[in-house]
C-alpha cells in the first residue's frame, strides 16, 4: 500500500461491511466511523451530507456514484473504482487513495487537502474549484485532465505530469518546471508569471 505522507498510518477500523449491495442507496444523512467496507458495490448510490470518518475501503465500487456535501475524512480508499463518480462540495481531507481508478471521475468544488494521491492516474478526470492543499500528487499521471481553479498550494507535486492539462486559474506555486511534465498545458497569464519567476527570468512589463 502507497503511504500516507510523513509515514502516518491508516487509522484502525473496529466493524465490517463486506459484500453488500448498496447499488443505487441513497446515503443521505448515514453516518459512519471507523467502518471497514470490503467488495461492497455502491453503484449509483448517492445523497446529501453522507459522513464517512477513519473508514477504510477495500475493492469498493462508487461507479456513477453522486456525492454531495459529503464528508469522507481520513479514510483510506484502496482498488476502488471511481468511474463516472461525482464529488460536489464534498471534504475528503487526510484520506488516502491507493490504486485506485478515476475514468471520468468529476469532483466539484470542496476541500480535499492532505489528501494521498501519489502515482495516481488522473488523465480523464477533473477537478474544478477544489481546495487540494498539500495534497500527495507526487507521480501522479494528470495529462490531459482538467484541473481548473484548484489550491495546490504546498502540495507534492514532484515527477507529476500536467503535460497538456487545462491547469486555468490553479495555484501553481508549488510546481516546478524542471521536474513537472507542462508541455501543451494550458495556463492562464498570471501563470505564465508565475511559472517564469520560478524559471528565474525577470519579467517585465
Amino acid at each position: 500500500m502507497a503511504e500516507r505522507m510523513h509515514g502516518r498510518p491508516a487509522p484502525p477500523t473496529e466493524t465490517t461491511v463486506s459484500a453488500a449491495n448498496w447499488d443505487s442507496r441513497d446515503l443521505t444523512g448515514e453516518n459512519h466511523q471507523s467502518v471497514l467496507f470490503v467488495d461492497v458495490d455502491m453503484t449509483e448510490a448517492s445523497g446529501v451530507g453522507a459522513v464517512f470518518t477513519d473508514c477504510t475501503f477495500r475493492g469498493v465500487r462508487f461507479n456513477a456514484s453522486t456525492h454531495t456535501d459529503a464528508a469522507f475524512l481520513n479514510c483510506t480508499f484502496v482498488r476502488c473504482g471511481f468511474f463516472d463518480a461525482t464529488f460536489s462540495g464534498c471534504k475528503l481531507v487526510g484520506s488516502m487513495f491507493d490504486g485506485c481508478t478515476y475514468d471520468l471521475l468529476k469532483v466539484k468544488g470542496g476541500d480535499w487537502s492532505f489528501t494521498g494521491l501519489p502515482g495516481a492516474d488522473l488523465r480523464r478526470a477533473s477537478f474544478t474549484d477544489v481546495r487540494m492543499r498539500e495534497a500527495d500528487l507526487t507521480g501522479a499521471r494528470c495529462a490531459g485532465a482538467e484541473i481548473r481553479g484548484v489550491d495546490l498550494s504546498g502540495a507534492a507535486l514532484h515527477q507529476a505530469d500536467f503535460s497538456g492539462c487545462d491547469l486555468r486559474g490553479t495555484d501553481l506555486s508549488a510546481m516546478d518546471p524542471f521536474a513537472n511534465g507542462l508541455r501543451g498545458a494550458v495556463i492562464d497569464a498570471y501563470q505564465a508569471v508565475v511559472l517564469a519567476t520560478s524559471l528565474g527570468l525577470d519579467v517585465r512589463a
